[in-house]
């Protein structure tokens, strides 16, 4: 397990390396991932980028409900996006996205519906899969990650507000907005 870097790190805004060895070392970074998304909580993440450890390399994994294994996404690049989009992140009630690397802060991102992915798995075998829903959402979160882009800049782009953790007089968690100024 490695800690999760937050921003303003460089490694974060700067895009990754592409994967050309499938080795031991690729190996032992995966396992760091999996282990360091798994004690992930507060929130709990749906998904971890290399570079969110600090290892520039294009690399992620996700794992969208507790119950879901962790599936491994080696040099992703998206070929094909649906021009449909989300109104938010899909199967979530508040429809906010969030990061592990900036954390308790939430913003709504518009994204396609559906996307075709092409990407090598943890042994170097290329696949080209077609994602929907909740996982094409995460999947173009952490791709972001490995083009050094994070979803506080898509936020931005479409003009979207954002939102931090709080509590109400009740002592109960909520969200409030933010002011940027």
């Amino acid at each position: 397990m490695k800690p999760i870097v937050t921003t303003p790190n460089p490694v974060l805004t700067s895009p990754a390396k592409t994967v050309t060895s499938f080795d031991k070392r690729l190996a032992r970074l995966i396992a760091t991932m999996k282990s360091t998304l798994l004690a992930a909580s507060n929130p709990k993440g749906v998904g971890l980028a290399a570079p969110q450890i600090g290892e520039p390399w294009r690399i992620f994994i996700t794992r969208p409900t507790e119950k879901s294994s962790i599936r491994v996404f080696t040099n992703p690049e998206i070929v094909k996006l649906s021009e449909e989009k989300t109104d938010g992140v899909p199967e979530r009630d508040n429809k906010l996205e969030g990061c592990l690397s900036i954390p308790n802060i939430w913003g709504r991102v518009n994204r396609s519906q559906s996307l075709t992915l092409r990407y090598q798995d943890e042994q170097g075998v290329a696949h080209t899969e077609q994602f929907t829903g909740f996982l094409a959402t995460i999947i173009q979160h952490e791709t972001d990650h490995t083009n050094g882009v994070l979803y506080a800049q898509r936020v931005l782009e479409q003009k979207g507000k954002f939102y931090q953790a709080a509590k109400d007089e009740a002592g109960k968690d909520i969200l409030e907005e933010i002011t940027l100024s």
